[in-house]
């Protein structure tokens, strides 16, 4: 099961070519089965870039984040594990709260997180979550 990074479901959505074809094969593959999550730290995530101007779109940001999360995409809770987790995360991880979450989540839940953060994927290569580089 994948949950995608806030930049990978975003490019994802917009048809980006900043997103590899190979990942979006892995996506589609995955969402085949129903196995594609998106964390709810990613819907409040992508409203903060609209707030601030570095996203736009054509319709209201929650009307864009509902479309975006049709089937076969599902959404990740956070759940009080999944927020104790994001405390306990064994180190060194860095501070920024959403990656703290996604990576928590993809811990509790036993995901495959796809993103092209560094610091995520440095982490992964430690063994301390599956990751998958996009």
């Amino acid at each position: 099961m994948l949950l995608l990074d806030t930049h990978a479901w975003y490019w994802l959505i917009d048809g980006s070519p900043r997103l590899p074809e190979s990942a979006r094969r892995t996506v589609d593959r995955a969402a085949a089965h129903g196995e594609v999550l998106v964390s709810v730290m990613s819907t409040w995530e992508i409203a903060m870039l609209e707030a601030k101007a570095r996203v736009a779109f054509d319709i209201a940001c929650l009307d864009w984040i509902r479309q975006a999360l049709a089937s076969p995409l599902r959404l990740a809770p956070i759940t009080p594990e999944v927020a104790v987790e994001s405390t306990r995360l064994p180190e060194p991880f860095h501070r920024d709260p959403v990656d703290r979450l996604l990576t928590a989540t993809a811990r509790v839940d036993g995901l495959t997180l796809m993103t092209r953060d560094r610091r995520i994927l440095d982490y992964a290569a430690q063994g301390h979550v599956r990751a998958l580089a996009c």
